[in-house]
């Protein structure tokens, strides 16, 4: 049984306000639809399809990165990790936090300088224009469908218990129904449609998140200090609870694990596609960092905050009880919204419902986000430049990335169906993964390198993902373990659950390798260009 369904079960006590629950999900359903029709009726042209016309300013994409990048399984996740775990839990959020250094430092102005809609755009300025595409092309669809099957199973399964469904079909119709919306989301809205309900969402999660976070502060008088120790001597673990080393401090193993994880997450976010083109709907590479700096500020904030949450289910809930729901305590938030405003009230109710709509809400944004960043892809890089060498017009490339929306809709539909029940954090440690061993050694390479060709990005794109895919396949997250994907079977041999300690120097390996071995001449002029254009923005789109 996945997390979802167990956070959902756990907090069974809330099934008569049904109504309340189902009011809250269709109050936020029709207010996205009514702001995706409003907002396809804005788009014109490509530049409104792919970045939203480049219109909108700092904040409001700092906004929507924000809503892009804080999932619901980090928002679950990381509150039932500190819930369990104390210090090493908290390590998640700063892994997540200082990504964005990387994504500020190295890549968010002089990609938005150097690209167009795409990652594709920059790796063809001076590459050949259709292998380096197909390959830019391939790996953000191959990451976008990983982090996509795991939303829409965690969607399917929250709003069928939710809503007190428990058939298979039943579930399946619920995985199609957040399909459908996603593709009307995207085919409709575009960039514009998806950035203002990414803006709508991250709104109600920093809310929500605040108003729990008051609550908690509220019962312990503001007083820090008695909140963590109210949770270290409840956790049963006294003042380890608040050292490192409870989790990942227990053998040789678990420490290189969570190495390995960290570096995954690291520098896995700057080659996320559905965060690379958010930097592409600002007007200039100014508004480029202005919006990573925004987005710092309110995803720090959030994470800030997960020391509440977490600390707080620790402090005012029994482990057990955390554990019993569920063992990796992906439990907590709810729990603890139902424990601060009373487990048999209407209050603890309207709380956990709260929760759960605004858990809708992210893993609706964020999916949406990610088939655009896929549907793009496959429309400009693949069909636009590959298949039609460069001679589609704009209209035409808007109308193969609505097809794609669709396909790749049915796919995640179909393959959510089937991962329903499946545990799915290993999908969406898989595409940080893949994310940081193909995606961000080319982009680095390609903007910093003078000598690197186009063989290198083509080995450093696939041989990153193949390892990367090939590692987790043979890993215990899919085999080998009870909470392994198929946990009956055992086919594993590589020790980690994460596999960025090795695929992501392989790859960044495989572009120096596949460079210096080439026989191709790079341009030195066409790299001079870049050089200026990524620096200045002189020529920037």
């Amino acid at each position: 049984m996945s997390s979802v369904q167990q956070t959902v079960l756990a907090a069974g006590e809330a099934s008569e306000h049904r109504p309340l629950i189902i009011s809250l999900f269709a109050v936020f359903v029709v207010a996205t639809l009514v702001i995706t029709i409003w907002a396809g009726r804005q788009t014109k042209d490509a530049a409104d399809f792919y970045a939203g016309g480049r219109q909108f300013s700092a904040f409001q994409n700092g906004l929507a990165v924000s809503g892009d990048y804080m999932s619901a399984a980090s928002f679950l996740g990381i509150a039932g990790a500190i819930a369990l775990f104390g210090y090493d839990g908290f390590l998640y959020s700063i892994g997540f936090l200082v990504a964005w250094l990387v994504a500020l430092l190295l890549v968010a102005e002089p990609l938005r300088n150097s690209g167009r809609y795409t990652m594709g755009d920059v790796l063809a300025y001076r590459m050949r224009q259709r292998p380096v595409r197909t390959a830019a092309g391939t790996s953000t669809i191959v990451v976008s469908i990983f982090y996509l099957l795991a939303q829409m199973a965690g969607a399917g399964v929250l709003v069928s218990l939710l809503l007190g469904i428990t058939s298979d079909a039943g579930k399946i119709a619920i995985v199609a129904l957040v399909g459908v919306l996603m593709i009307v989301y995207v085919s409709i809205g575009g960039m514009k449609g998806t950035t203002w309900v990414q803006m709508v969402k991250a709104v109600l999660l920093i809310g929500g998140t605040i108003l729990i976070t008051f609550l908690v502060l509220l019962k312990f008088n503001f007083n820090i200090s008695d909140l963590l120790g109210t949770a270290a001597e409840r956790s049963g673990k006294g003042d380890a609870f608040l050292e490192p080393g409870l989790q990942y401090g227990a053998t040789g193993t678990s420490k290189l694990d969570f190495i390995s994880l960290g570096i995954a997450l690291v520098l896995g976010t700057a080659g996320l596609p559905h965060i690379l083109i958010r930097f592409y709907t600002v007007p200039d590479a100014k508004a480029a960092r202005k919006s990573v700096n925004w987005a710092i500020g309110i995803i720090g904030g959030f994470y800030l905050m997960t020391i509440a949450l977490g600390f707080g289910a620790a402090a005012l809930i029994d482990q057990k009880e955390i554990t019993d729901s569920n063992p990796s305590g992906n439990t907590a938030a709810p729990l603890l919204a139902l424990h601060l405003g009373g487990v048999d009230s209407t209050w603890g109710a309207v709380l956990l419902a709260t929760i759960s709509a605004v858990a809708f809400a992210t893993i609706l944004a964020v999916v949406a986000g990610l088939t655009l960043a896929s549907s793009s892809s496959f429309a400009h890089d693949i069909y636009a430049n590959v298949i039609r060498k460069g001679k589609a017009s704009g209209a035409e490339e808007v109308r193969a990335a609505r097809w794609a929306t669709v396909f790749i809709g049915i796919v995640s539909i179909g393959l959510g169906a089937l991962a329903r029940d499946l545990n799915v954090a290993g999908l969406v440690a898989l595409a940080f993964a893949v994310a940081a061993s193909a995606n961000l050694p080319t982009i680095l390479y390609s903007l910093f390198w003078k000598k690197f060709t186009t063989q290198g990005a083509l080995w450093s794109i696939y041989g990153g993902l193949i390892v990367a895919v090939g590692l987790v396949l043979f890993s215990p997250v899919v085999s080998g373990d009870p909470k392994a994907m198929f946990p009956d079977v055992d086919f594993h041999w590589f020790p980690l659950k994460n596999p960025g300690i090795i695929s992501i120097p392989f790859g960044f390996l495989m572009g120096w390798l596949g460079t210096v071995l080439s026989k191709e001449e790079p341009d030195a002029g066409k790299y001079a260009e870049l050089e200026v254009r990524s620096l200045t923005g002189t020529g920037a789109h």
